[in-house]
Order: C-alpha cells, then structure tokens, then sequence
C-alpha cells in the first residue's frame, strides 16, 4: 500500500499495474475518466470490480449494479473510502 500511495507522485501510473489497479491509482488522482476508461473493457473479476466502485462513485447506481451483478456480488453497504481501500489492499496483497 505504502508504495501504491508513494506512485501517486508522478503523473502516470506504473507500467506493471493492472487494469484494475490503474483505475484506483487515477481515482486516487482524482481523474474519473481516466479511471474509467482503464478498466471499461476489461471482462476479469478485479477490473469489473473497480468499474462497478467507479459508477457507484459517480452516483450511477443502477449502472454500478449491472458491474455488481456480473462479479456476483451487490452493491456494497460500506463507504466509498471503504470499498476503494478494500480494493486496493485486495488488489495488491491478494493472499491476505
């Protein structure tokens, strides 16, 4: 985690991320959009995940549902600070 929040200093993410996690990396920048766009094609369970985190934060719910529905799951009863860190600690330390 602490080496995610330090790439947060430079003005593009890590070549080596994956699409999932470079959509967290621009939401933590603050960029929607970019965020989107990292991981609106992407058809495995970590990148659907964070696209249905993205729309739920934009307060596009019904579409964050869709996303939802499609890893199984639905949407979550926890903050958006909450999801995205649960995201992030998932998505980087996924043995834990």
């Amino acid at each position: 985690m602490e080496n995610f929040e330090e790439t947060l200093k430079s003005g593009q993410p890590p070549a080596n991320l994956s699409a999932a996690l470079q959509g967290l990396w621009w939401d933590a920048k603050g960029d929607w959009n970019s965020a989107h766009a990292c991981v609106d094609a992407c058809v495995d369970e970590a990148g659907m995940r964070v696209h249905a985190y993205l729309h739920r934060k934009e307060g596009d719910l019904a579409n964050a549902a869709y996303w939802y529905s499609r890893v199984e799951s639905t949407v979550p009863d926890i903050s958006l600070a909450e999801e995205c860190d649960a995201l992030r600690h998932s998505l980087l330390a996924p043995d834990r």
